[in-house]
């Protein structure tokens, strides 16, 4: 512990033989630091991370998997296996050197209870004997960006309130910035420390430039996410797509032109897109090196890169197009576990995983919202103040939630809020500001299934024992069906499957958290 309190690190690696490094570098004795967490995110990784091993005197390091899933999942693995506290988050191919906790407890000592975030310095050293190449000028980008997590320490609170880095990113590109943005939207502060970490220069190859382009598909969930003025924000800068568009759409021209022979348009497009082309590669060469294979590839690469920026950014806009505005969450069974009638806020326990997809959801800028049948109110079994609190922990726990939607009547009332009637559905997503087709809701009966189509939405069933078989199989025809909560949320946000908690209609798995006496015998208990 020090004056900040408990920090930990979190290391995200795909096996870098860099990373011994920066483990000896970090894992220095003292106490500063409580513990070190590696994060492999190799892809069915079979062989030992380097530099794990123990160091006499210094932070245990323990090492989670998380299967190749990206920088954005590996991070949010870390911290949230991390105690309160704070959380430095530091790359697996840098050069943190020796003092390096030291000066991150200083960093962290003295800062105001609202700053959420210290950033290190990055110093990116580049050769004194000739002109940086284009790779290693990209590279020494990095010591002036904002909030870049090569080497930042977070408030776990901070973390906690924004959801997380979005792991809708895949890449290690534009993930900092949002959860930067989320974080100071959340009331945090951000600051730079003095603790300086050097980043080496790049090589990656002679088409990395062109493999970089991938990262406009990024910009596109930026935008859609915080606006037109996210690259004011972040100072990201105005960007090239605009001239990148030029250059493509010149060369699609001259194509078709061509084909329909067109002469002279097909020369004029040519022209245009030999000009541009000419001027990006010159403004690329005349900072360098301008040594014969440096040349060579910025000629090739200007002439890939506008073609490749642009695809890559219509792949991300209909990506983000294809997002859900909102998701709506049944309650009993599917955000919490079901107590019957439950009365009791002591006996809300949330199923395995809840918080964290709810943390992906809100990560990513969808709304969240919960419609749920409450017919113990109708029937008397519960009093309407004794739900009230009930849900208000559920809240504590899970929330925030957009809105609420409780029908409180039974089978007999007629009503069109009831699942599988779609008022509820309906009032979720005018609470929210969103038309019904944007909404996905998540749920464990056949009845949410129905109501969601009753609306114009989608919907994901997760079944459980009491699940019954049929209306699986409609949800395989009309839904989707999901194992788990998890894997409901990220299938309506699009993101890769993760390992499964439980099977659909086979039960929860062994210490989920189910306290003892909350399990029920599903034939005998009517359905709320």
């Amino acid at each position: 512990m020090t004056a900040a309190g408990r920090i930990s690190v979190v290391i995200p690696t795909t096996g870098r033989a860099r990373l011994a490094r920066v483990l000896d570098d970090v894992c220095t004795p003292g106490g500063v630091l409580a513990e070190v967490i590696v994060v492999d995110d190799r892809r069915g990784a079979g062989t030992p991370l380097p530099g794990i091993r123990p160091r006499y005197g210094a932070p245990p390091v323990r090492v989670l998997r998380t299967g190749g899933r990206g920088p954005a999942a590996a991070r949010n693995a870390g911290w949230r296996a991390a105690g309160p506290g704070w959380v430095a988050f530091v790359d697996d191919d840098v050069e943190p050197g020796r003092e390096w906790a030291a000066g991150l407890a200083r960093d962290l000592a003295g800062v105001a209870d609202g700053v959420g975030a210290v950033q290190a310095r990055i110093a990116v050293p580049l050769p004194a004997d000739r002109r940086p190449t284009d790779a290693e000028r990209n590279t020494a980008g990095l010591a002036t960006a904002r909030w870049i997590t090569a080497d930042m320490a977070y408030r776990t609170g901070a973390l906690a309130a924004a959801g997380g880095f979005d792991e809708g990113f895949p890449r290690a590109y534009r993930e900092d910035a949002d959860l930067a943005l989320r974080v100071r939207s959340a009331g945090y502060r951000i600051v730079v420390g003095d603790r300086v970490t050097t980043h080496p220069a790049r090589a990656g190859g002679p088409l990395a430039s062109v493999r970089a382009q991938a990262g406009n598909a990024d910009d596109a969930r930026m935008r859609h996410k915080h606006g037109r003025g996210w690259r004011e924000a972040t100072g990201a800068g105005p960007g090239m797509l605009g001239t990148h568009l030029l250059t493509t759409a010149a060369a699609a021209v001259a194509a078709v032109a061509a084909a329909a022979g067109c002469r002279g348009t097909a020369r004029a497009a040519a022209g245009v897109w030999a000009g541009s082309t000419a001027a990006f590669a010159a403004r690329r060469i005349r900072p360098g090196p301008r040594t014969p294979a440096e040349v060579a590839t910025m000629v090739l690469t200007s002439a890939l890169i506008p073609p490749a920026a642009v695809g890559h950014r219509i792949a991300g806009e209909l990506r983000a197009r294809r997002l859900p505005a909102a998701i709506l969450f049944d309650r009993d069974d599917t955000l919490v576990h079901d107590v019957p009638y439950c009365d009791d806020p002591d006996r809300v326990v949330p199923v395995d995983g809840a918080g964290a997809a709810l943390d992906r959801a809100r990560a990513a800028g969808i709304a969240t919202g919960v419609v749920t049948n409450q017919s113990g109110v109708a029937r008397g079994l519960i009093a309407p103040e004794a739900l009230s609190a009930v849900n208000a922990r559920v809240q504590e726990l899970l929330g925030p939630f957009g809105t609420w939607q409780v029908c409180v009547h039974d089978e007999s009332g007629g009503c069109g809020c009831r699942k599988p009637e779609p008022g509820m559905v309906r009032a979720a997503a005018r609470a929210l500001g969103v038309p019904p087709r944007d909404c996905v809701l998540v749920g464990d009966t056949g009845a949410d299934v129905d109501a969601a189509r009753a609306a114009g939405a989608r919907a994901v069933l997760v079944p459980t024992p009491r699940t019954r078989p049929e209306e699986i199989r409609d949800a395989h025809r009309h839904a989707r069906v999901a194992p788990d909560l998890g894997a409901a949320v990220d299938l309506a946000l699009g993101l890769p499957p993760r390992p499964s908690s439980r099977t659909p209609g086979c039960g929860r798995t062994p210490g989920d958290g189910r306290r003892p006496g909350l399990d029920r015998a599903a034939p005998v208990i009517p359905r709320p």
